[in-house]
């Protein structure tokens, strides 16, 4: 695994439009991203599988690195979506995602699921189950190609919604449609059996499998140039 990186900041947003826009690179960029990442449910993945615990249900997750002033993010995402809440997190990367270029398409289903932490148990042990226990089995069960984990460090809005964890997770483009391809059972319908089972079970033991939403999306990310870097272009 690699290290933790600095913190990110995760907005989860409902009705959202036109997030994948220079207009708002540019005005998320001034309120000091130095990477920013939209999560969106498109027409590419809008077929995938979905459960919403928050009205309405989230479509968008927007994620920045830098000294982000929050509320002025808040304000420009909020003049295209309805903004649930913000999270500052503590980034882990399972697995590397593949890299594209600037403001193009991830090929890939992006999946990401807003997890909470039962009240039976306390953080510590949440954290041993989800991280050191049930992510290997995630990986060796699905056809994972990407898979970052944001552990929620404290809300970065007043109201946000009460969540634990933050998790996306990349898989072929076929898995929007074909669970074969979600799983990587190559078509062995007793091995996606299998595969299934055995998630199933993993993810009951830290309480991922109620209380959570998840959501198809396209996966879209910038990296910003520092102002010394800028200064220092010929």
């Amino acid at each position: 695994m690699n290290a933790l990186s600095d913190r990110a900041l995760v907005f989860a947003l409902a009705d959202a439009t036109e997030l994948v826009d220079p207009e708002l690179c540019s005005e998320l960029r001034q309120a000091g991203a130095t990477t920013l990442q939209v999560n969106v449910c498109d027409v590419a993945v809008r077929a995938g599988f979905r459960l919403a615990t928050l009205e309405p249900p989230v479509d968008a997750v927007v994620t920045m690195t830098g000294e982000v002033d929050v509320e002025r993010a808040r304000e420009v995402l909020a003049a295209r979506s309805r903004v649930h809440g913000a999270w500052w997190t503590e980034v882990e990367v399972p697995l590397e995602p593949a890299e594209t270029p600037q403001g193009q398409r991830l090929e890939a289903l992006a999946q990401v699921a807003l997890l909470r932490r039962p009240g039976a148990m306390d953080e510590e042990q949440w954290l041993h189950v989800w991280k050191a226990e049930h992510t290997p089995v995630a990986l060796e069960t699905q056809a994972s190609t990407g898979y970052v984990q944001h552990r929620v460090l404290e809300p970065a809005l007043p109201g946000s919604p009460e969540i634990a964890a933050v998790v996306e997770e990349h898989f072929p483009v076929e898995a929007v449609s074909d669970p074969h391809a979600f799983y990587g059972s190559g078509g062995d319908q007793d091995e996606l059996d299998r595969r299934m089972t055995t998630m199933v079970a993993s993810v009951q033991r830290f309480g991922a499998d109620k209380d959570l939403d998840v959501v198809p999306t396209s996966r879209y990310r910038w990296v910003f140039p520092s102002p010394d870097e800028l200064t220092s272009r010929p």
